[in-house]
């Protein structure tokens, strides 16, 4: 029994291994037998022959090696006051910019127009082409119709008038109208052989004192064209015709700037100065008077010497 006390407990499980392999046949150990076999060569004498369950003690409870490790081995992360209002000022503005995103990439509603038809585009294109006409109400017609009155006549008043020229009449006006709308008669015009209750009518002309007498010399008598007739003593001739200067010219005292600037080398400025300088000057008793007429120069006098009387 001493002997037995004093075996370890691997000695006693080889004895009972060999004991037990006494009484079975023999066998070869098994490969992870013989690895253990010969850690257990290696293992310190101190170590040597114990269990699994024999290495701690009955009353040794502790948690294996690796998790014995106690608060004051691990490290510990502390960032601090001011660590703490860095990662806060990080979260705010992270968050800003998350909301900024979202609401930068939010579809906003966008009113859209209504697509005009083509029939309104069509329209407004024909309404845009229209020209306006003038209604008819807007002008009287240039020829009055047939059966229908005008409102106002036009006549030619020439001759010893003080404003010969066109003169626009009312319907119905008389010879002795169309004299006083050019100003009345010159002094010494003889007016008896002109019928001042004659009617006119649109295009007449009125001659005063240059007609051709009856005798066939220079008078003063009076007549009245319409459509190329002479009523009264002068012969026929065209209208609006000059009659009673003989062979053609023109009376320089009884002319008028219309008569004037019928004459070759005269025109509208030099008659209006011929006119102009009778009225200051009185009657012309000389051709030659008319070289002190503005733009009349001697060429001019001699070509028109053979055009005028007096």
């Amino acid at each position: 029994m001493s002997s037995v006390s004093r075996m370890t407990p691997h000695d006693i499980h080889h004895r009972v291994r060999e004991r037990l392999g006494g009484l079975t046949a023999t066998v070869a150990p098994a490969p992870w037998e013989r690895a253990v076999s010969a850690l257990r060569s290696t293992n310190t004498p101190g170590q040597q022959g114990k269990w699994d369950d024999e290495e701690s003690s009955a009353g040794d409870v502790r948690s294996p090696a690796w998790l014995d490790d106690g608060p004051a081995s691990r490290k510990r992360i502390d960032p601090g006051k001011r660590g703490v209002l860095a990662l806060a000022a990080v979260a705010c503005a992270a968050i800003v910019v998350t909301a900024i995103m979202i609401l930068w990439q939010r579809p906003s509603a966008q009113s859209v127009p209504p697509v005009p038809s083509s029939r309104s585009d069509a329209a407004e294109a024909r309404h845009d082409e229209v020209v306006p006409v003038a209604s008819v109400g807007d002008s009287p017609p240039a020829h009055p119709r047939v059966g229908e009155t005008a409102a106002e006549i036009v006549v030619s008043v020439v001759g010893a008038v003080e404003r010969g020229g066109i003169h626009h009449l009312p319907a119905g006006a008389r010879v002795a109208d169309a004299i006083e709308a050019a100003g009345g008669t010159l002094s010494g015009i003889d007016l008896a052989g002109l019928n001042l209750a004659q009617r006119l009518t649109d295009g007449d002309q009125v001659v005063v004192g240059t007609a051709r007498a009856p005798t066939g010399g220079a008078g003063t008598a009076s007549t009245v064209l319409s459509g190329g007739a002479v009523a009264g003593d002068g012969a026929p001739g065209p209208a609006g015709a000059a009659v009673g200067a003989p062979k053609g010219k023109v009376n320089l005292n009884t002319a008028t700037e219309a008569q004037l600037d019928a004459l070759p080398g005269v025109g509208p400025v030099t008659a209006k100065a011929i006119v102009a300088w009778r009225s200051a000057h009185g009657k012309f008793t000389d051709i030659t008077q008319l070289g002190d007429v503005d733009g009349i120069g001697p060429a001019r006098l001699a070509r028109l010497r053979d055009q005028v009387t007096i």
